[in-house]
């Protein structure tokens, strides 16, 4: 159906059903993203039927190669942008999801790095579940001031719970094992702004040794998502040479 790189598009007509076989999907799911903008729209018979062109069928590719790429609602905004004819606009949105991934992948190699510095053994002791500790008790463990932990606190790093009688702050076994991972990656020369980030991810999944164990599987999803990237870029490039051929 799709003619190679450099041949000119033969202007070939084709119905609902003959877009759809491509992709395995549904006749109605092809005039529904007609509806929705993501295609042009189609001709008409004398009797009512829509028919499509070359240029449909490109456009449905590049919208079906743009979501796993970038998402549906990027993916809807470059189709309007570009079937409206506003390029500029098109390409800024698809650059803004580029930025998006090198940020992403700069937040991993950040969390990568920061999980290799981490031995995860206490510097005074285990922490006994249940166990509750008092500003001054955390900064003696860790050999900081409480003023240290006060400011981690207010750069996302630490939040303990405050005591409902003094208002003092409690620190549970989750919060000393923060203080502990923060206070590592103090001496790496980390950032707190960075060492917020990395302790969210700990977070999320569940402690530092669960999270080393998805890196990879995050890498994998950027570099899926990257290949997938260039594939979206590749189809958006046809059909936009489609278009200038009008």
């Amino acid at each position: 159906m799709k003619p190679p790189r450099g041949v000119q598009y033969q202007r070939i007509r084709y119905r609902p059903a003959d877009l759809a076989r491509e992709h395995g999907i549904s006749a109605q799911a092809v005039r529904n993203y007609e509806r929705d903008g993501l295609l042009p729209a189609a001709e008409r018979t004398p009797s009512g039927y829509r028919v499509y062109t070359d240029t449909h069928a490109q456009a449905l590719r590049t919208f079906l190669a743009l979501v796993p790429a970038h998402g549906y609602p990027v993916s809807r905004a470059v189709m309007h942008a570009v079937n409206s004819g506003a390029i500029d606009s098109a390409l800024r949105i698809i650059d803004e999801s580029h930025a998006g991934q090198l940020r992403d992948r700069s937040t991993l190699d950040a969390v990568a790095s920061a999980i290799g510095v981490f031995t995860v053994s206490p510097s005074d002791g285990p922490v006994e579940d249940g166990a509750s500790w008092t500003i001054g008790e955390l900064a003696r463990r860790l050999g900081v001031t409480p003023a240290t932990l006060r400011k981690w606190e207010r750069a996302g790093i630490l939040n303990p719970i405050r005591d409902q009688l003094t208002g003092y702050r409690r620190y549970d076994i989750a919060d000393v094992r923060d203080a502990e991972l923060a206070h590592l990656l103090r001496r790496g020369g980390y950032l707190l702004a960075d060492i917020a980030l990395v302790l969210a991810q700990v977070r999320e999944a569940g402690g530092p040794e669960a999270l080393v164990d998805s890196l990879a599987a995050w890498r994998q999803r950027l570099t899926s998502r990257s290949r997938a990237m260039l594939t979206a870029a590749s189809h958006l490039a046809d059909y936009l040479q489609l278009q200038h051929q009008g």
